[in-house]
């Protein structure tokens, strides 16, 4: 057998591999689509006044979501990327060093309940925010924190040593070779630890069911000590425990939730690729 039969044994074993991965996930998306594009209205997707605990309108968990979401985004992104510039530029290789590291790694993989019932005695117990926006925000934000750190701390170690060594030989102090020539060309790759952080903090329903999310609300959040409804719970709650529920609604309020999350990464995938676009190397 020649190299060039191999090469295309090779490429085809590939290309069966991505359709593989990519038709379940087209059906997935057709499937929400013809199930649950029925239910979309003016009243379900910006209404307030839907029956007890129904799915009739979804408006209160879609801005939830977005408001946990958000928060999450402000604690875990500048935690995270303050950590993984401490671990890559100051951080010596030490045992202490390789222990954090190593925790961050097997953070990444603690169940979601786990970071619930963390957020729940910490954030809603201990520290009396209640179950609230700021409590289920933060505890989202504590689980994509390893994955922001991981992201962020890869990206900087691709930016090569010679850029460092430059600016340090141009007069740059430390803080101005990480805060000029470092960050800005590591935050492509940083965006992409938040982009996976959104998606995930977007989904889950075990961590802000025991410390934010409400059966049934139908009212906006006045502010950041307010208990939300959220599309993650929301979905579980009209799929589980409301009897009789229209299934249009329960595909809606699932395309529902992916389409905000293809949103939110769009939006983050467009920022992304602005900051790299000024990269000069």
């Amino acid at each position: 057998m020649s190299v060039k039969q191999k090469e295309r044994i090779a490429f085809a074993l590939l290309s069966l591999c991505g359709i593989i991965v990519v038709v379940p996930i087209f059906a997935i998306l057709l499937l929400l689509v013809i199930k649950g594009l029925p239910a979309f209205s003016t009243g379900f997707l910006f209404g307030l006044n839907g029956t007890s605990g129904g799915g009739e309108s979804i408006f209160p968990a879609i801005v939830g979501t977005i408001c946990l979401v958000l928060v999450a985004i402000l604690a875990a992104i500048p935690l995270g990327i303050s950590s993984a510039i401490y671990l890559n530029e100051f951080a010596s290789d030490s045992a202490l060093t390789r222990i954090i590291r190593l925790s961050i790694v097997n953070l990444a993989g603690v169940p979601s309940v786990v970071y619930g019932l963390f957020g729940m005695g910490l954030f809603v117990v201990f520290l009396r925010f209640g179950t609230s926006i700021l409590s289920g925000g933060l505890t989202l934000a504590f689980l994509i924190l390893p994955v922001v750190i991981t992201a962020s701390e890869e990206a900087l170690r691709t930016v090569p040593i010679s850029f460092r060594e430059a600016a340090m030989a141009l007069g740059a102090t430390r803080i101005q070779t990480i805060s000029r020539v470092v960050l800005p060309n590591a935050l492509p790759g940083m965006m992409t630890g938040a982009i996976l952080g959104v998606s995930r903090a977007a989904g889950e329903t075990a961590p802000i069911l025991f410390t934010v999310a409400a059966f049934f609300l139908p009212r906006l959040p006045r502010s950041i000590f307010d208990q939300v409804m959220a599309l993650p719970y929301h979905l579980y709650i009209i799929t589980t425990q409301v009897p009789n529920e229209a299934e249009k609604y329960k595909y809606g309020t699932a395309l529902t939730l992916v389409v905000l999350v293809f949103s939110l990464n769009i939006a983050a995938i467009i920022i992304r690729n602005k900051f790299r676009r000024n990269k000069k190397w």
